[in-house]
């Protein structure tokens, strides 16, 4: 497929760059086969029925975003260039980075940070560095919850800068293990009363783990799909949570995954049509127009970059035309988009109808 069969058109206006307060108060476009509905978050309880199962991802997000200073002496005597640094995934040792402008330093320079965390530049490769800390483990988690800020989107960043507020909007309220640099963003609209009432539903809950990356949000470039390199993400699925799966779709309930994470994630650990299996490690899995999803039966979901694999995967759900209708509604019903914008549930027709 072409990569401009997932593009439109969309007007900057309708780019969230803060969300609606209170979470479940955004706005809901439920797609239930080829039926369309306006309604609420706070009204999903409405479409759940009692024996279904959220999936929901618990990651954490970490204030990836750091602002720092590289000093060099020479002839001239001492220079200072501000780098900014964008963590993108822990190694064995450091942390893979972004660095801007990477030209301005060398290997083995210092970069200081706010609160005296430094980082030593150990290597750069493809556009990236490799950087190692001045200190590790819990005094590093808390040198970088005073020195960085949370890693916003492009989108968002290039029209504000991150914020006090974003510490905790950019969260979602059950976040527990830290490691994502992007935020499993349909997540953002659920808080404990909305949580409370999909539980009075009969509806029940299973965490799985994605750390979520950067390359979530890089662009395709490729106009023939199939030449796209997926990025890989970190993930775990307990054994608890596949045996929870397992028995609601043994059950006849419907798995629904909260977040495109999440649907990667069990997609990625399915141990053959409607049975999942523990797993750990890293996913690639490209989801394009014509993938047989092994467990998900509904998808809840924002709105997604125009080209972006992320609307090659909501199409392989739903069927081409008929996200390309969903996302026409949302447009002319000024639903918000992207990661502070509105959600959607996406409950397709018979698998065969999908296209």
């Amino acid at each position: 497929m072409k990569l401009s069969e997932f593009d439109f058109d969309l007007p900057e206006t309708l780019i969230a760059t803060r969300p609606a307060r209170p979470r479940s108060s955004a706005r809901l476009l439920v797609a239930d086969g080829p039926r369309t509905q306006d309604a609420r978050v706070g009204d999903l309880p409405d479409w759940l029925r009692p024996g279904d199962r959220l999936v929901l991802n618990d990651t954490r997000v970490i204030p990836a975003r750091l602002s720092g200073i590289r000093r060099r002496s020479g002839e001239a005597g001492e220079t200072e260039a501000r780098i900014e640094v964008t963590l993108l995934e822990p190694l064995a040792e450091g942390w893979r980075a972004l660095l801007k402008p990477l030209k301005k330093v060398r290997d083995g320079e210092v970069i200081t940070f706010r609160g005296g965390l430094s980082a030593r530049v150990a290597s750069r490769a493809e556009g990236t560095a490799t950087l190692v800390f001045d200190r590790g483990g819990a005094d590093f988690d808390a040198a970088l919850d005073a020195a960085g800020d949370m890693p916003l989107p492009p989108y968002i960043a290039g029209r504000r800068a991150a914020d006090a507020a974003d510490r905790e909007d950019y969260q979602t309220v059950w976040a527990r293990h830290a490691g994502a640099v992007a935020a499993p963003t349909a997540s953002l609209h659920f808080d404990a009363p909305l949580l409370d009432r999909i539980r009075a539903r009969g509806v029940a809950i299973t965490y799985v783990t994605l750390h979520v990356g950067a390359g979530t949000f890089l662009p395709v470039k490729v106009e023939d799909i199939a030449d796209h390199k997926m990025h890989a993400e970190r993930g775990e699925v307990t054994q608890a949570a596949a045996d929870d799966i397992n028995a609601t779709k043994a059950a006849g309930g419907r798995i629904i995954p909260v977040g495109t994470t999440a649907l990667r994630l069990i997609e990625s650990a399915a141990a053959g049509h409607g049975r999942i299996a523990p797993w750990q490690g890293d996913t690639d899995i490209f989801i394009t127009p014509g993938f047989r999803f092994a467990l998900t039966d509904a998808l809840m979901t924002n709105f997604h970059l125009p080209k972006s694999t992320l609307m090659m995967l909501v199409s392989a759900l739903m069927g081409a035309e008929r996200i390309r209708e969903i996302y026409a509604h949302a447009i002319c019903e000024e639903y918000r988009f992207f990661s502070y914008g509105d959600a959607s549930l996406l409950i397709p027709a018979a698998t065969g109808d999908r296209g």
